[in-house]
């Protein structure tokens, strides 16, 4: 399995995200897809135009796990990821027209703010799994 290595900074984002998680078809296709259950809430990280440009090529080129939307949601794609070196997770790129190409949302069974004890502007690393 291919492996690329992500570097971006936490954001606060609006909510969004753990809206999107607790929906009961989101959570259930995660906890089957992904083998996790998880938290109510994501990590927003905002990503360098380098990364944007070099790394999100690789994971668009890549077969990503699919979240099926009900009718009036939008498709997630998901990688597994390693975040920090620490924790197993998601990254998950919601297929929304005019979602922005510098921002990944990362998803774990836990608190990543509280478990990793990073606040807004810390940089985060994440170890993305391709499949092949």
């Amino acid at each position: 399995m291919k492996k690329i290595v992500l570097k971006g900074r936490i954001f606060s984002g609006h909510g969004g995200g753990a809206r999107y998680l607790k929906l009961p078809w989101v959570k259930k296709q995660i906890t089957e897809k992904l083998g996790f259950e998880p938290f109510l809430g994501t990590l927003n990280l905002k990503l360098s135009k380098e990364t944007v440009e070099r790394k999100k090529q690789l994971l668009r080129s890549s077969v990503a796990i699919k979240i099926i939307p009900e009718e009036g949601f939008c498709l997630g794609l998901c990688f597994k990821t390693l975040i920090m070196n620490k924790i197993q997770g998601a990254i998950v790129l919601p297929q929304v027209p005019g979602y922005p190409e510098d921002v990944l949302e990362v998803i774990a069974p836990v608190s990543l703010r509280k478990t990793l004890g990073v606040t807004e502007g810390d940089e985060v690393q994440l170890t993305v799994y391709l499949p092949r």
